[in-house]
């Protein structure tokens, strides 16, 4: 019974950190399935397509899905957040 439990909350824990982010090497993955192919300079150009912190976040799961990076869903959301927090600025 006691390692159902610990089961159980060490899971919770997981969720937790997958939601936050803890623990991704968010920076490591923008270098590897994004900068790497087309710069910073896409999100800093003044004609740049991306108005809104859900646009953006679409346009990651957009590259992930179609160039098969094979990142999870919150390695997706936490590029996403980091370039929001590096470049884009839009409010939570």
């Amino acid at each position: 019974m006691a390692a159902v439990v610990g089961t159980g909350a060490l899971l919770a824990g997981l969720s937790a950190s997958a939601a936050t982010g803890e623990g991704i090497d968010a920076q490591a993955l923008l270098q590897k399935n994004c900068t790497s192919c087309h710069g910073s300079e896409v999100y800093t150009r003044p004609d740049r397509k991306i108005h809104s912190l859900s646009a953006l976040q679409q346009q990651v799961e957009f590259c992930n899905t179609n160039l098969d990076t094979k990142m999870f869903p919150d390695e997706v959301n936490a590029v996403a957040n980091l370039l929001n927090k590096e470049y884009y600025k839009f409010g939570k």
